[in-house]
C-alpha cells in the first residue's frame, strides 16, 4: 500500500483540533505556534507522499484504470468533478502504474483518491511528469533494485500569494518535486523540480536540483534521522554518476 503521509490530513489536522479546543483563549503564543499549521491547511492538498518501488516485469498487468473518487478521510471535500473546466489535469502524486505493479489492484485504486491528486497543467501531467514516472520505474528501479521516492507540490510563498489560485478548494502549485533515493549505508539520490509551465518535451536533466533546494522551497526536512555528514552529502549536491540519466532524459513518454 502507499506509504503516503500528508501533513494537512494527519499532523496538521490533529493540531487544528487541539487549537479549536482553546479558541476561546486569546493567546498570542498559541497564535504564533499554530500559524504555520493553519497556513498549510488552507492549501488543502497533500504536502508530500512517500513510497517504495522495486523492479517489475515488463509485461506487468495492472488492470483497467480506476475512477477518481473522494477520500472520506480528507479534511476538505475535494471531489473529482472539481477539476472540470479548470484547464488543469487531475495529476497523481503517487503514480498509478508503478504503485499498481508493485502493490496490486487495491493500492492502485488508492492512488485515485482525490487526496493523492493535485492540479497539473496537461503538458506537465501527460508528458514531462509522466516521462519522469516511467524512467523511475522502467530504468532506475531495475538498475538499483529498491528505491524510496518522495513526491509533492511546491506552493507560492508566502501562502497568501496563491490563496486565490485554486481548483475547487485546492490551491494550484507552482511546481512539483520528485526525490528518488537509493537506500543503504551510503545512499544516493536524484531530485527534480518541474514547473507548471513546460512544453513537455524538455530533457529531464534540465530540472535536476539538490534536495536542499527543495527543502528551502517547501519548508520540509526530508531526512532528519540520517547522520549529519550523510544527510549533508545526500542533500547538498547534484550527483548523477551511476544513474545513466543522459541515456533516458530525452526518451518519449510511453503513451
Amino acid at each position: 500500500m502507499i506509504d503516503a503521509v500528508m501533513d494537512v490530513l494527519g499532523r496538521g489536522a490533529r493540531k487544528l483540533g487541539i487549537s479549536l479546543a482553546f479558541v476561546v483563549v486569546a493567546s498570542g503564543l498559541w497564535y504564533w505556534q499554530e500559524r504555520d499549521v493553519r497556513e498549510r491547511l488552507l492549501r488543502v492538498g497533500a504536502l508530500w507522499v512517500g513510497y517504495q518501488l522495486r523492479p517489475v516485469r515488463d509485461d506487468a498487468y495492472i488492470g483497467e484504470r480506476p475512477g477518481f473518487r473522494r477520500d472520506w478521510r480528507a479534511l476538505w471535500p475535494v471531489a473529482p468533478d472539481d477539476y472540470l473546466g479548470s484547464g488543469y489535469d487531475r495529476g497523481h502524486l503517487a503514480p498509478n502504474y508503478a504503485i499498481a505493479a508493485n502493490y496490486g489492484r487495491q493500492a492502485q485504486r488508492d492512488t485515485f483518491l482525490m487526496s493523492n491528486i493535485a492540479p497539473q497543467r496537461p503538458n506537465l501531467n501527460r508528458r514531462l511528469w509522466q516521462r519522469l514516472e516511467e524512467v523511475v520505474i522502467d530504468d532506475f528501479a531495475p538498475r538499483f533494485g529498491t528505491l524510496q521516492v518522495i513526491d509533492g507540490p511546491i506552493y507560492a510563498e508566502p501562502w497568501y500569494r496563491g490563496a486565490l489560485r485554486r481548483v475547487g478548494f485546492v490551491e494550484i502549485p507552482q511546481a512539483f518535486y520528485k526525490i528518488v533515493v537509493v537506500p543503504g549505508p551510503h545512499p544516493r539520490a536524484l531530485a527534480f523540480v518541474m514547473p507548471q509551465e513546460v512544453r513537455g518535451n524538455e530533457p529531464l536533466d534540465r530540472y535536476l536540483v539538490s534536495i536542499d533546494q527543495i527543502e528551502a522551497r517547501t519548508g520540509l526536512d526530508f531526512f532528519p534521522q540520517l547522520p549529519g555528514p550523510v544527510e549533508h552529502s545526500l542533500e547538498s549536491t547534484v550527483d548523477t554518476r551511476g544513474w545513466h540519466l543522459d541515456s533516458v532524459a530525452r526518451q518519449p513518454a510511453r503513451f
